[in-house]
């Protein structure tokens, strides 16, 4: 458009400058001006002559067109486009009074100044006398744009920074594989992408509405670290009735009896018939009276002392980092997550607390013992009033184990929906696989970890494999800890337990 607009009007001052010449030089009569310091009284003279000559015509009988000779010198000169009206005014014209209307003068008795005028018509409708930027102010905008470079490069540093203080390592691929840490040969991996290609998509038939997008997980062994050298929560009994020096002593015996067996159990790998159902009890009972911040403020203390199999992690740390990339996965496709777990559900809040993975206390789900009011003493609840200067404190009664059919159990009545994905380990999570793969009105899967990672993780051999078996037997997807992922803690853990001072592996 700007290139046809300078066409135009170099047009338009061809023809003027050819114009002025005409006039400027040879003048109305064509014949060249006389050279005297009055050029205005030579041109009147000349109009003289020229009306004489008209006169003579006409009375021969021939008429002449009217010509511009018969207007005012001042106004003779002027030479408009787009307006025609005369103009006695000397000042400079408007050239842009109408869209796409221009009107140039040009004057003969000063034609220098005329011709800057019409040429800074000619680079104003060119868009040549737009203001362009100095150096300073592109120096100033480069130090703008450098700074803000600068920032950005800054927070994701301090991002990745804090990735590795968690123990991931950043991944190339991460921004376009949400599942970075498993392997591209996981058939595990290729399973539940496929899955959730499926449910999401509202042409397909297996198209899951966003409100029925349930999945439960089990906990120890599925998104933490199973046993060092037992359960979290094992571990943590130990420590209260036989270590805690404001406890030790205060520890009955029943509650002493079953935390030497947990050792016993540590160094020798000896099973005692009822153990889990003793631990639930010794928890509630070693814990009563304290509030519920009391009680999580203890775990948090707990959760800093170190694993004894691993350099580089402490008890809170054992994270199943490739399972976290899990709940990542399904909470962006509007899953809503749920941890179904046979460790006490106060202790599994406290552990997820400050932790690397937030999930809302609401969709912790565990083993209960009972909570009471501190001035509700032995009075049942249904005959106690909860008072302002009251507060709810563990009341030392164990509940129920929340294992194996009691999963089930626990889904129905704090879920009330059947979900479509199962996250498990071991057979205390085979109901509930069970639950979400029968019968179910969308399209279910159920998935079951195998700790056959011996280099990495304080893997079992013999209980993966039969993991495997029942994995085949049931149609629940295994998934390989040792081939599945490429790492598990992150590459800041290393694990020594199953290792001698030479590095070999132990038989």
């Amino acid at each position: 458009m700007k290139k046809n607009r300078l066409y135009f009007v170099t047009l338009v001052l061809s023809a003027a400058m050819t114009f002025g010449s005409v006039f400027g030089v040879y003048g109305a009569s064509g014949k060249a001006p006389v050279k005297t310091g009055n050029a205005k009284a030579e041109i009147e003279e000349e109009i003289k002559e020229e009306a004489k000559e008209e006169a003579e015509e006409r009375k021969n009988g021939t008429e002449k067109e009217e010509t511009e000779s018969r207007k005012s010198p001042d106004d003779k000169f002027k030479l408009y486009y787009g307006s025609m009206e005369d103009s006695k005014e000397e000042s400079k014209p408007e050239p842009f009074e109408k869209p796409g209307v221009i009107r140039i003068s040009f004057d003969i008795y000063d034609a220098d100044t005329e011709l800057d005028r019409v040429l800074d018509a000619i680079r104003i409708i060119a868009g040549e006398d737009e203001e362009k930027p100095d150096k300073a102010e592109i120096d100033d905008n480069a130090d703008v744009n450098d700074k803000k470079d600068a920032e950005e490069k800054a927070d994701i540093k301090e991002n990745a920074d804090d990735k590795d203080k968690a123990g991931v390592k950043e991944d190339k691929n991460q921004d376009t594989d949400v599942l970075s840490l498993w392997t591209d040969e996981s058939e595990t991996k290729v399973a539940l992408t496929a899955f959730m290609d499926a449910i999401t998509d509202e042409r397909s038939e297996d198209f899951i509405p966003v409100e029925d997008r349930i999945a439960v997980f089990d906990f120890d062994g599925t998104l933490f670290c199973e046993t060092d050298p037992n359960y979290f929560d094992y571990m943590l009994l130990v420590h209260r009735v036989l270590e805690d020096p404001d406890y030790k002593d205060k520890a009955s015996r029943f509650e002493k009896e079953t935390a030497l067996k947990i050792v016993s159990q540590n160094e020798t790998g000896e099973s005692f018939e009822g153990l889990e159902t003793d631990h639930g009890k010794c928890i509630a009972s070693s814990f009563a009276g304290m509030t519920l911040d009391e009680f999580s403020d203890y775990i948090q203390e707990f959760k800093k002392e170190p694993m004894i199999s691993y350099e580089g992690m402490n008890r809170g740390d054992g994270w199943y980092l490739p399972m976290l990339q899990v709940i990542d996965y399904l909470e962006d496709n509007d899953f809503k997550v749920y941890i179904i777990s046979g460790t006490d559900r106060f202790i599994v809040r406290g552990i997820f607390k400050d932790s690397v993975v937030t999930l809302p206390p609401g969709q912790i789900i565990g083993s209960d013992e009972n909570v009471v009011a501190t001035g509700q003493g032995d009075t049942d609840g249904l005959k106690y009033t909860f008072a302002k200067d009251d507060e709810v404190v563990l009341g030392g009664d164990f509940l129920i184990k929340d294992l194996k059919m009691n999963k089930v159990s626990a889904i129905v009545r704090e879920i009330g929906q059947q979900p479509v994905l199962s996250f498990g380990n071991s057979t205390g999570d085979s109901s509930m696989a069970e639950y979400v793969i029968t019968d179910n009105d969308y399209r279910s899967l159920a998935f079951m970890l195998c700790c056959d990672d011996t280099e990495r993780e304080n893997g079992k051999e013999e209980k993966a494999g039969k993991m495997y078996d029942l994995c085949e037997e049931f149609g629940w997807i295994p998934v390989s800890m040792k081939n599945d992922w490429t790492t598990i803690y992150g590459d800041n853990v290393t694990y020594t337990g199953n290792k001698t001072d030479s590095g070999r592996l132990k038989k």
